[in-house]
C-alpha cells in the first residue's frame, strides 16, 4: 500500500470515528437502551446492547422493537460515517430467532451501496453465541451536508 493509500484510509477511519462521537454524544434513546459502540469505520459499525428485564415482551422474549432499535443505531452509524447527514429512508427486519433476558446483542451493519444522495446498509444482529437474531435492511438519504467540521483532520 503506498503512503498516499495509507494515509487516506488512516483519515477516513478518523474521520469515521469522529462522526460517530459526534452523532452518540447526542443519542439518548441509544444510551439509555444501554448500547455500546464496538467500532466503527468507513461504510461500517458494529454496536452492542446486553438484553435487560425492561427489554421483555409479554412472550418473555426481547421485545422486537429492541432488537430493531440496536440495527437501528449501528446503521445511522455507518452511514453517517463519511461526515454527511444521513437519515432513515426505509428500513426492514426478518427476526430470525428470539433472544432472550442476559443475551448480548451485537449489530455489525455494512454499506452495500452508496451514490451521492442515498445509500444500502445490511445489518446482522446476532447474540454472544454467534447466533444470527435477525436482518436487517436500511436505506439512507444524504442532505449533503456535514455532520462535524472536518479541520484538523
Amino acid at each position: 500500500m503506498s503512503k498516499a493509500n495509507c494515509r487516506e484510509e488512516t483519515d477516513a477511519q478518523a474521520l469515521a470515528e469522529r462522526c460517530a462521537e459526534a452523532l452518540w454524544s447526542g443519542d439518548r434513546a441509544s444510551q439509555a437502551l444501554g448500547m455500546r459502540i464496538v467500532s466503527v469505520g468507513e461504510g461500517r459499525s458494529e454496536v452492542s446492547m446486553v438484553v435487560r428485564g425492561d427489554m421483555l415482551s409479554g412472550h418473555g422474549l426481547v421485545h422486537g422493537g429492541m432488537v430493531f432499535s440496536l440495527a437501528d443505531s449501528a446503521f445511522a452509524l455507518a452511514c453517517n460515517s463519511r461526515n454527511h447527514i444521513s437519515y432513515a429512508m426505509s428500513c426492514s427486519i426478518d427476526f430470525v430467532r428470539p433472544a432472550v433476558l442476559g443475551d448480548k446483542l451485537t449489530a455489525k451493519a455494512q454499506e452495500q451501496s452508496l451514490t451521492r444522495s442515498s445509500g444500502f446498509y445490511e445489518i446482522t444482529v446476532s447474540n454472544q453465541n454467534d447466533k444470527v437474531i435477525a436482518h436487517f435492511r436500511g436505506r439512507s438519504f444524504t442532505r449533503g451536508e456535514p455532520l462535524i467540521d472536518q479541520q484538523g483532520l
